[in-house]
């Protein structure tokens, strides 16, 4: 976050280099920064406006923040001048933010790993180069996106970032901390919107492979126990309800309970908000043959329907080999190593295979039978029936819904 590299040239573009390596330090607290604290103050203002702390994480992480203690302890150490206090104090705020566990005692899932545009989130990349964020322009912020774009960013990737990064300007403009919004600009120009309007990237997957993908989760394995097996059996089926992968990671054996006659789960989705996702027979009796299993007690409790709050906070319903909370790229890699021994049926999508297909999968798949837009709004947690909408417009039709064959029997008969 506070390395540095070349800064602007006496015309105010932006000089090229390669990002220096993470975590390469220097003596100042933000290079070329007149008012570090007063600015982290001010990120840290926004990012207590969301009251789900793990999208705090998220969005802190995508603009190249440190999220965890030992990146804050690393990065941004006070170095002895006279605005220590004022630092300490500011750093001291921002770790609570983002960090502190709040007082229920649920700190959320972990985050993701760092990927591999880490060197091109906005204020890193400011850093990088001395650029001075409460200064930067619209041309600093254009090539940014390009320099994404050599790197390899999707569309909707970059879209994603920039949104972040206009979010939290328009927010520091409104606070007077700077003059005014240089992420405000015509995404459609920037040719970041193409991706909407097609079909999505995402896999869309067939009820047969998702079929294998259960089958090959629940086939024994070398060096998998019985309980191993069940829990990559019970993670399949929970996604085939249409959780995102944060939202599994975050469940609790107390989310776990009867309603109505029907055993549910307590779902926390975006900005904290709760639904109630009801589950199917598969899923059910995948979740209570890997509690059975676990050894820890935890079966008693879940069947009965009683999830248990252990001490610090609630007992994840899904937990690792070593009694642990699940982080999400665990899932994903867990996700491909069974898609991956599914056999011909997911040979051609083991490699791209994500929870979010499956989440994809559940949205097309309650359309196509028949399902209301608004009920699977209400299941996956979308806050507009129009993005329930776009994931199914924007997915590939189903072949049957093709005359794709009709045409090709007009002049290819096959009898």
């Amino acid at each position: 976050m506070i390395v540095t590299g070349a800064a602007q040239d006496a015309e105010g573009s932006v000089a090229r280099t390669e990002p220096s390596p993470a975590g390469a330090l220097t003596d100042e607290l933000w290079p070329g920064l007149a008012d570090p604290a007063g600015l982290l103050s001010g990120i840290t203002d926004w990012l207590t406006g969301y009251g789900n702390r793990q999208t705090r994480r998220t969005y802190a992480e995508g603009l190249g923040l440190p999220v965890s203690a030992a990146d804050i302890a690393a990065a941004w150490t006070p170095t002895g001048t006279p605005s220590d206090a004022r630092w300490s104090a500011a750093v001291a705020a921002y770790a609570d933010a983002v960090i502190t566990a709040p007082a229920s005692g649920r700190a959320g899932p972990p985050p993701a790993g760092r990927g591999r545009l880490r060197s091109w989130h906005w204020l890193r990349w400011c850093a990088t180069r001395g650029i001075d964020p409460t200064a930067a322009t619209s041309a600093h912020v254009k090539a940014w996106l390009g320099e994404l774009d050599e790197a390899g960013a999707a569309p909707s990737t970059r879209d994603r970032m920039l949104a972040t990064v206009k979010t939290l300007y328009a927010y520091l403009a409104d606070a007077g901390l700077v003059a005014a919004n240089p992420a405000a600009l015509d995404r459609r120009r920037l040719g970041l919107t193409a991706a909407a309007a097609s079909t999505s990237a995402t896999i869309t997957l067939t009820s047969r492979q998702v079929a294998a993908l259960h089958r090959a989760a629940g086939a024994p394995r070398r060096g998998a126990g019985a309980c191993d097996v069940a829990r990559a059996v019970a993670i399949v089926s929970l996604f085939t309800l249409g959780l995102r992968v944060s939202e599994l990671c975050g469940l609790d054996e107390a989310d776990l309970h009867v309603t109505r006659g029907r055993r549910a789960l307590r779902v926390r989705g975006k900005g904290g908000k709760v639904r109630v996702v009801y589950l199917s027979v598969p899923a059910e009796n995948a979740v209570l043959e890997y509690a059975n299993l676990r050894g820890d007690g935890a079966g008693t409790a879940i069947v009965a329907g009683v999830g248990r709050a252990g001490r610090g906070g609630d007992r994840p319903l899904l937990v690792t080999r070593g009694g642990r909370r699940f982080a999400r790229q665990a899932i994903w890699q867990l996700l491909r190593r069974v898609a991956a021994a599914a056999g011909p049926e997911l040979a051609g999508v083991a490699e791209v295979m994500h929870p979010h297909a499956l989440r994809h999968f559940y949205v097309t798949a309650a359309v196509e039978a028949g399902a209301s837009l608004e009920h699977v709004q209400a299941d996956v947690g979308h806050a507009s029936i129009d993005t329930t909408s776009a994931v199914y417009d924007h997915a590939a039709r189903d072949p049957a819904r093709s005359a794709v064959d009709l045409v090709a029997d007009a002049w290819h008969p096959t009898s």
